[in-house]
């Protein structure tokens, strides 16, 4: 049985020693493994069954640390990290000897956060090394966002979960680098493009790649068990709408939806309450052999908005 409390000192312990700790953060909660024991990441992958090619995130809970294990952000990225860390921001950049090619993919620079999570904040600063932490769920599915979430796929394959409560953001950071000498968006995510754009200017925008350069590039992630369908308009959503139907909707009329079949992501209106009711939307009827499709509305296509559409895209991909 996987250990499930809120205890830092234990989760240090496992995570000094070799072992797996999910840990929360304010995005989604991570598959925790120490950084610089390369054996330690691989479990990750082998437990995620998650493809080597594909880049992991490393934690930790500030700046300075990250210069005492030789990794320095660039200048056209500083303002970015003063602006959102702690937050839901990643940054892309020139990883050190230090940190095992397992973690980058073979590839020069690693993805590197400072997540807005209290507990795991402790767990870092107590931590000597880096945590790398792709998101707790099998590869390729929804990410989670409570601890149960976690628990359902990895009971028994995982030494602790690190339970922080659920998840305030919902969907994962915004990853963000420099290439060819401009500011370039990797993965939509918590931090919105006009929130960057505010701090530094005009970004490229370069978000999916079958041979990935950041985690979170590939085209299809992200996804339920069920069928998913996407709908802009309320003609478009009836003509998909049969009753074996979930709805995950925003601001669509639903007559005639049973209400166990029926989430609404935000009752305001809100893209933050959105995004964080997304992943649990999507989660929710997996274990309802009544159901068979997910119908999903998408978001007006600006702030975080964006980054759920984007995932939308992936999960049906």
């Amino acid at each position: 049985m996987t250990l499930i409390n809120s205890d830092i000192k234990s989760a240090s312990s496992f995570l000094t020693s070799g072992e797996l700790v999910a840990i929360p953060t304010e995005t989604v909660y991570g598959m925790g493994a120490n950084a610089f024991d390369a054996e330690a990441v691989k479990s990750i992958f082998a437990v995620k069954n998650r493809p080597f090619y594909d880049p992991l995130i490393i934690h930790t809970n500030s700046v300075k640390r990250l210069e005492e294990w030789g990794m320095h952000i660039p200048e056209q990225l500083e303002k970015l990290a003063q602006a959102f860390w702690p937050g839901p921001l990643t940054l892309l950049i020139e990883k050190s000897a230090m940190i095992s090619d397992v973690v980058t993919a073979g590839l020069p620079r690693v993805a590197v956060r400072v997540p807005n999570h209290p507990l795991t904040l402790q767990l870092l600063a107590h931590c000597a090394f880096p945590v790398a932490a792709p998101s707790a769920n099998p590869f390729g599915y929804v990410s989670p966002t409570r601890a149960e979430h976690v628990k359902k796929h990895f009971d028994g394959k995982i030494s602790m979960i690190l339970d922080g409560g659920p998840c305030v953001v919902g969907i994962e950071s915004t990853i963000v680098g420099v290439e060819q000498g401009k500011v370039t968006v990797y993965r939509l995510g918590g931090i919105s493009i006009e929130a960057i754009e505010a701090v530094v200017g005009e970004v490229l925008v370069r978000t999916s790649s079958s041979k990935p350069d950041a985690p979170g590039m590939l085209l299809k992630h992200y996804s339920p068990a069920k069928r998913v369908i996407a709908v802009d308009s309320q003609g478009e959503f009836e003509a998909k709408l049969n009753t074996q139907s979930a709805c995950i909707l925003f601001n669509l009329e639903a007559k005639g939806v049973p209400e166990k079949n029926l989430i609404r992501l935000s009752q305001s209106d809100n893209h933050s309450e959105a995004a964080q009711a997304f992943y649990s939307a999507l989660r929710h009827w997996d274990d309802d052999a009544s159901i068979h499709q997910i119908i999903v509305q998408r978001m007006p296509d600006f702030g975080l908005g964006r980054a759920i559409n984007d995932r939308l895209k992936r999960a049906i991909v």
